[in-house]
């Protein structure tokens, strides 16, 4: 029987916790010999977890690096590579750009029907990992695609409009308003006035 990386890491927390919860309720001894003896098999398997999980961190480190390596020796190594990489999804691997450039290059080349097909639908595969991927991250971002509508993703096929601002209405040329007359030019320079004759002293 065989556990993914993401069961292991369950069953993990859960033997953690049952043994967190059992030795903070009572002391070991507390409890008869069968309840210890499963108690110590609950630490060997804790331990067998943790051994199994550093395992397929090495065996997961090892197929990414020849699956690099197979890519980079492309297009000669193609069917070791399409192999490798099938290989590596299945271990949770989220194929890269440099995936995916690999496949739709391979795409590109000669290569019989039922071929041509099975590297399509592996690219189309690749590509939807990679864009869920994608998606998750935008919404584990602070601002990101989950606050864009107040928590929800913007509807497929509709992008949000920017907000537009209302465009300043022209300014309107300044005339005279027809309803007053023009001014004379008497009104604008009005004539002086003539100085008067200097009152007549009085006399006592």
């Amino acid at each position: 029987m065989a556990f993914s990386a993401d069961e292991l890491r369950v069953l993990r927390r859960a033997l953690a916790h049952a043994l967190q919860t059992t030795s903070h309720s009572a002391p070991l001894s507390a409890f008869g010999a069968e309840w210890s003896q499963d108690i110590q098999e609950y630490l060997r398997l804790a331990e067998a977890v943790d051994e199994a999980a550093r395992e397929g961190g090495r065996l997961r480190a090892f197929l990414l690096a020849d699956l690099a390596r197979y890519r980079e020796a492309l297009p000669g190594s193609a069917a070791g590579y399409l192999a490798r990489l099938k290989e590596a999804l299945d271990t949770g691997y989220v194929p890269g750009p440099d995936d995916l450039a690999a496949l739709r290059a391979l795409r590109t080349r000669r290569a019989g029907p039922a071929e041509r097909e099975r590297r399509s639908a592996l690219l189309r595969h690749c590509e939807q990992l990679a864009d869920n991927s994608v998606r998750v991250r935008l919404r584990a971002l602070p601002g990101g695609r989950s606050g864009a509508r107040g928590g929800r993703e913007p509807e497929p096929g509709r992008e949000p409009k920017p907000d537009r601002k209302p465009e300043p209405a022209p300014a309107r040329p300044k005339t005279p308003r027809p309803d007053r007359p023009i001014p004379t030019p008497g009104e604008v320079f009005p004539p002086r006035r003539k100085p008067g004759p200097p009152p007549e002293s009085r006399t006592a």
